[in-house]
């Protein structure tokens, strides 16, 4: 038997002592060259030729994988081995799909011969080199379809990968198009049928999709699928055609030879692999296009969702303020300038109307307030969040002087967003901590911050005032929903839904704490500066 020489990348001297054991049953004396390192690894591969390559999953200064990548660079037909302590087959199957020659677990030693056999048989041998560098083209093949994103790119990919395969003289991509074969693309020593149509039955891509098997053809004119007529004018002697998905097949592929060639079964194998990736990679570009499509669509849901809204809020801006203004401006005319002046019952009717008018002017406010805050673009940048808190708080304090606050506010907090939106989350916040502690002689309200853990602001604003029961806290971002009387406190139940919309579009996060009575506790997550 030939001696072999075998390049074994090896640092466990007792693993690469069992592994010269194992094949030294061959009863053959091949030649070692073991290497630990990646230096020596490279060292030995300038020095002399080898006829086999085992590795382990990886030694000092290189992987194994890497190193598979360095042969099939250098030499894309030497086989490569992986001689593992890993016995996971998934690891296995991904590095025979990385174009490795075969794959032995160390607990499997016994294996190692008959894999090394095999290339010592001349013939065997130089199947393996053709498989191997086959392997290699099909794996490149299938990462391309999976990255596909249109039937052109398919395409492009296909006909290229499937003459490389079996280094045919040629190759063709057919898609079924009705009872036709359209041939769409072809790479050829010369030209053939691209961009023709033909009728099922009429050619051998229609015979397979039909039977939904690979036709393999050793010699054309002694086949009678083939029509001889169309085959004449080409160099086409000998070819295979499988195809694209055995049910209901979609196309086919082929290859083509300039003289006789029976295409061997790793041949077939290797074309209908390339097939069944195409397969798979047409029905990921399907379900991309119809999420793409699903996606325009919505998109043009929403746009006339937004021009409705657009129209909405001219209405309530427009057309509600006016009859509401002649309402509230008629009800203060009979409350002050009519003679005698209104008393008793009519006058409490008034005023109850005058309240009214103005309760529904400020919801009218609030309703667009939430409208246009959905509907604006943020302009980020950095945000002294301190600093307009006590802005916010000292407009508070000249609107009822007679209160006493404790105040405990970092004025040197500063997030990243827009300036804007944010003074409205203050405005809203800071003015309901004011509210629901009117009624505490000791009020209280503080705003401090923290680093949260992933690398945004925490922002509490916390108050000692009326507070609620957790128990409806889902309730509390919602438009139009209160936790409190009208009467003791009042309000429309908007603002806290304005602050929600205010922090999602920071791509941040709000949360409460509260107890009834013994206040609340706002968070807000925003980014850091």
């Amino acid at each position: 038997m030939k001696s072999l020489q075998i390049l074994h990348l090896e640092d466990d001297a007792f693993d690469a002592d069992l592994v010269h054991r194992e094949v030294a049953r061959l009863h053959a004396d091949p030649g070692w060259t073991t290497v630990t390192s990646a230096d020596e690894f490279f060292d030995a591969l300038d020095e002399k030729p080898f006829d086999a390559v085992l590795s382990d999953n990886r030694v000092a200064g290189i992987e194994g994988l890497e190193a598979l990548r360095v042969i099939r660079e250098r030499l894309p037909g030497l086989p490569f081995i992986f001689v593992s302590g890993n016995a996971d087959p998934r690891w296995a199957e991904h590095c025979i799909e990385a174009g490795a020659t075969d794959y032995v677990p160390k607990d499997q030693l016994w294996r190692l011969p008959s894999a090394l056999r095999r290339l010592n048989d001349d013939r065997e041998r130089q199947r393996l080199m053709t498989l191997t560098r086959a392997r290699a083209v099909l794996v490149d093949a299938v990462r391309d379809l999976s990255l596909a994103r249109s039937v052109p790119q398919i395409v492009d990919i296909v006909r290229k990968a499937a003459r490389q395969l079996n280094h045919a003289d040629g190759a063709t991509f057919i898609l079924r198009d009705g009872d036709r074969c359209h041939y769409v693309d072809e790479d050829a020593t010369s030209p053939l049928w691209s961009g023709q149509k033909f009728p099922m039955e009429a050619c051998i891509s229609g015979w397979a999709m039909l039977h939904g098997e690979p036709a393999v053809i050793g010699d054309i004119y002694q086949d009678a699928r083939i029509p001889h007529d169309a085959y004449r004018p080409t160099f086409v002697k000998s070819l295979v055609m499988v195809p694209i998905r055995a049910e209901a097949p979609i196309g086919a592929i082929g290859n083509y030879w300039a003289h006789e060639h029976e295409a061997t079964p790793d041949e077939v194998a290797l074309i209908q692999a390339l097939a069944d990736s195409t397969s798979l990679a047409f029905e990921n570009v399907a379900l991309i296009e119809g999420l793409e499509q699903r996606v325009r669509e919505r998109t043009a849901e929403l746009e006339t969702v937004n021009r409705e809204l657009e129209a909405f809020s001219y209405s309530v801006s427009h057309d509600l303020r006016a009859p509401l203004r002649a309402v509230a401006g008629y009800t203060d005319m009979l409350l002050s300038d009519v003679t005698p002046p209104l008393g008793g019952d009519a006058r409490v009717y008034a005023e109850n109307v005058r309240r009214s008018a103005h309760r529904m002017g400020t919801l009218i406010e609030d309703m667009l307030s939430l409208a246009k805050v959905s509907r604006m673009t943020l302009s980020v940048r950095q945000v002294p969040l301190g600093r307009i808190a006590r802005e916010v708080l000292d407009g508070l304090q000249a609107s009822d002087p007679a209160r006493h606050v404790a105040l405990d506010i970092d004025e040197s907090l500063v997030v990243r967003g827009d300036a804007g939106l944010l003074r409205i989350v203050l405005e809203n916040l800071l003015s309901n901590a004011w509210k629901f502690t009117g009624k505490r002689a000791d009020a209280r309200i503080v705003m401090r911050a923290t680093p949260d853990a992933d690398g945004r602001t925490a922002v509490t604003i916390a108050d000692n005032g009326a507070g609620f029961d957790m128990k409806h806290a889902h309730q509390l971002f919602e438009p139009f929903r209160r936790l409190h009387r009208e009467s003791e406190f009042p309000g429309t139940g908007v603002g806290l839904a304005i602050v929600k919309r205010i922090v999602d579009k920071h791509g941040g996060e709000i949360g409460v704490e509260a107890a009834k009575g013994e206040g609340a506790h706002f968070t807000l997550r925003l980014p850091a500066a």
